[in-house]
């Protein structure tokens, strides 16, 4: 196995739940790249991180690097970042750009008193459906930038938490689903039936809390409620993979992570992972990622 640098032993993945300041309670926070800045100050923000929650970057003005999950993405102004729950980020500081931040709990886009005229299962699926990188230009990027500040100014407002909560949650759904006719530039485009989003949904997060340990879509579906088809036929309609397919990029996306960016032995990641023989461990990633668990880090130790 390669020999793995120190720098990545002093350089862990660090988890970054969703902490706004100390007399903030609202489950959305925009934050100026400035004010990130002023916030954490004298911290070195070209670690790697792990949010725990969404997270939206818009650069207005300048051009900026971002890595998220091993893929970097040069932006440049009227760019969108968008982060999902777990995914690994960089900052990359030798470039200069300024922008705003949204960060909002995963649960956020669901409310918890009542009910809202577009369903939350679509919204998910349109957040899912997302890339991590887009670009925008003309009106959109003017609407996409007063959404923005208009939400950076209502979370200062005054009022019942639950009441400006509700007002941000339905200015952060408008957001959403501009973002996404943007991408789809379809607005005719077919939803899945709800029965089958709130399926794959159930599925998506059944399998963040247990790829480590189950490893067969079949014990999914089986927790689930439903055959192993039907399973396969939502994740099919939510993200184009069928379930196996889905479960199996999850667990080979935290392999690399965890080989890329940190100094554990093969070995001891196959075991975190539940493989019960480093060898299955070996060739599972072989067959998926086309080399070995070791060549792979030694690809990410040279770069």
């Amino acid at each position: 196995m390669p020999k793995v640098s120190g720098a990545r032993r002093e350089n862990p993945i660090k988890p970054v739940p969703y902490a706004p300041p100390s007399g903030y309670s609202l489950d959305l926070e925009v934050v100026s790249l400035s004010t990130l800045r002023h916030r954490t100050r004298g911290a070195d923000l070209r670690g790697l991180e792990r949010v725990e929650f969404y997270l939206l970057i818009y650069v207005a003005s300048g051009k900026c690097r971002h890595t998220v999950d091993f893929e970097s993405f040069d932006c440049t102004a009227g760019s969108l970042l968008i982060l999902r729950p777990g995914q690994v980020q960089r900052f990359d500081a030798r470039f200069a750009w300024n922008g705003y931040l949204v960060l909002f709990r995963p649960e956020f886009l669901q409310p918890r008193e009542v009910g809202i005229p577009v369903s939350e299962l679509e919204l998910f699926r349109e957040v899912e459906a997302l890339p991590a990188h887009l670009r925008t230009t003309g009106v959109d990027r003017k609407a996409i930038i007063e959404s923005i500040e208009r939400l950076a100014q209502d979370s200062k407002r005054s009022g019942q938490i639950p009441t400006v909560n509700a007002l941000l949650r339905n200015q952060l759904h408008a957001l959403l689903i501009r973002l996404y006719l943007i991408r789809t530039g379809a607005t005719g485009h077919e939803e899945a039936p709800a029965v089958t989003l709130q399926r794959f949904r159930r599925y998506r997060l059944t399998v963040e809390r247990e790829f480590r340990r189950w490893h067969l879509v079949g014990q999914y579906a089986k927790v689930l409620g439903c055959t192993e088809k039907s399973l396969s036929r939502a994740t099919i309609e939510a993200t184009g993979l069928n379930a196996k397919s889905f479960l199996m990029s999850r667990i080979i996306l935290e392999a690399k992570r965890l080989l890329a960016h940190t100094a554990l032995p093969v070995s001891a990641i196959g075991d975190q992972l539940g493989f019960d023989e480093a060898t299955n461990f070996v060739k599972c990633f072989r067959r998926q990622v086309g080399s070995t668990p070791g060549e792979f880090r030694a690809q990410q130790t040279v770069r």
